[in-house]
């Protein structure tokens, strides 16, 4: 697995739940080059390599910078893609209590959703926690 991570976007890669559900820990850390207390995992790191969203990751990543989103301990990231293209970046504190909604006007993620949690200034998969 170790390839498909330094390496997934070989010719014909395409992003699926399936690849994601193979994350269940992580053996890296990486640090957002951005805002750097943001680390994030192998799996979010695959994710943003494969799905091409590394846009997904900094909008998390500088979203810490509000504080009313960085004082939540624990966050849930949902994006949801529309039929036209557009998508919904929605943050929770896990509870169902809105903190942020982010409307976008267009995007190619490949799937019809993904969630992230960012708990303790680090981004991961759900099947990472």
């Amino acid at each position: 697995m170790s390839a498909s991570i330094q390496d997934p976007t070989g010719p014909g890669t395409i992003l699926t739940e399936a690849d994601l559900r193979q994350f269940t820990g992580t053996e890296n850390i990486y640090r957002h080059a951005l805002v750097r207390r943001i680390r994030y995992t192998d799996g979010v790191q695959y994710l943003a390599e494969a799905g091409q969203a590394y846009w997904l990751l900094d909008a998390i990543a500088c979203a810490q910078l509000e504080p009313e989103i960085a004082a939540e301990g624990f966050q849930l990231w949902t994006l949801t893609v529309h039929g036209d293209h557009s998508a919904d970046l929605r943050c929770t504190d896990g509870d169902g209590n809105e903190i942020k909604l982010e409307r976008i006007r267009f995007t190619d993620f490949p799937l019809k959703s993904i969630s992230l949690y960012c708990t303790d200034n680090t981004v991961l998969l759900p099947s990472e926690y």
